[in-house]
């Protein structure tokens, strides 16, 4: 007999990896950042471009897949935080469909925007979805203004209805990580995909101010978290109570998270390192890993150990978990049975992945006749 409280946990859990792969997948966010600044003519343009549009519907089809899970396992939240924060969750959502349409009509014979237009899209789409992903996801730890009524109905503390997080440094602090994170991926995806000595040297070069740049608003966001207190269920009465050092308590009394999140870091460095120091082309692979890993301790620690993965700042009783905010036990248990196919759409993702790298994009290739970004 499957128990409910394995089902909540196993959906978290599917929603913490998914959640892993999008900020990865989000290096063609940053490389799309860099689009006027990196490349040094309109040919590496072009190779930048088409390097990132090769892969970005693996992104926007990794953000669709993680927000349908989300909903349909914790509806409760986003009833809530789309129900109260959505000027956030609408400008992340206008910054991904401009993007799309950048990939579309960028190149089209009959584009009378102009190419410009398209790219200021994509720049757009590459520092503010990152940004505000993470800032969002920083509220699981640190909190939103809202409160929930006897039938769950939200009322916003304030009038800017989730703009507010940009008020806490640590919400900054995180977003701008995923940003310099997504950057530092993308830099490191472009000297595994391109073949152009000039831009590569251009990619090797900005790698070290955007990987520090990542480093110290990783570091700033963590230690201040472990330094938090956090809201705690407990199943008697008062039901939500405030714990000092929260966090840090759940990194201790959940050692196997711990080593999980520390793997992800090392792997991060040790990518960043390989490149910056020996030269090597595949450090992608590494912080890309490493991405996945650490992102996925993180939502762990969010909503494991009896945590409120979405905590309220002005009344702790309508603080989410993950057994007050997740569908019924037959939700829940269909569709673990249907996520047993994810391993096989892994696979075919990877499969898909490979084709499409099978050789380096060259300058040449952009002269070509053929379908372009």
């Amino acid at each position: 007999m499957i128990s409910y409280v394995f089902l909540q946990h196993y959906w978290w859990m599917i929603i913490s990896l998914l959640a892993g792969l999008l900020v990865f997948l989000m290096f063609v966010q940053g490389g799309q950042s860099m689009i006027f600044s990196l490349p040094g003519n309109e040919t590496q343009k072009k190779m930048l471009v088409n390097a990132m549009g090769r892969k970005w519907e693996f992104t926007f089809t990794t953000l669709v897949t993680f927000g349908g899970a989300f909903f349909a396992s914790f509806p409760l939240f986003y009833a809530t935080s789309f129900g109260g924060a959505y000027w956030v969750w609408i400008a992340i959502l206008f910054s991904f469909v401009i993007q799309a349409v950048a990939y579309e009509y960028r190149s089209k014979p009959a584009n009378v925007f102009g190419q410009k237009t398209f790219d200021i899209f994509l720049l757009i789409n590459g520092a503010l979805g990152p940004f505000l992903i993470g800032t969002a996801v920083a509220t699981f730890f640190t909190g939103s203004n809202f409160s929930l009524d006897y039938m769950n109905s939200v009322k916003w503390g304030t009038g800017w209805h989730g703009l507010e997080a940009l008020l806490d440094a640590r919400n900054i602090a995180l977003g701008l990580a995923v940003l310099f994170l997504a950057r530092t991926n993308g830099l490191l995806y472009i000297l595994n995909t391109i073949d152009d000595d000039d831009l590569s040297a251009r990619s090797a070069k900005r790698l070290i101010v955007n990987a520090v740049c990542f480093l110290v608003f990783f570091l700033f966001f963590l230690v201040t978290l472990m330094l938090s207190a956090g809201l705690t269920f407990t199943s008697g009465a008062p039901g939500i109570v405030v714990e000092h050092y929260k966090y840090l308590h759940n990194f201790i009394q959940m050692p196997a998270v711990l080593i999980i999140f520390l793997a992800g870091v090392i792997a991060v460095i040790a990518g960043i390192g390989i490149t910056v120091f020996q030269g090597s082309r595949k450090g992608i692979w590494y912080t890309g890993a490493g991405t996945v890993v650490t992102v996925f301790a993180l939502f762990l620690v969010a909503g494991f150990n009896n945590s409120t993965f979405y905590p309220s700042v002005s009344d702790f009783r309508s603080s989410l978990t993950i057994y007050n905010a997740s569908s019924s036990y037959f939700t829940l248990k269909t569709m673990m049975y249907v996520s047993f196919i994810i391993p096989f759409v892994a696979a075919y993702i990877w499969y898909a992945w490979k084709a499409i790298n099978k050789s380096k994009i060259t300058s040449g290739e952009m002269n070509e006749e053929g379908p372009l970004y």
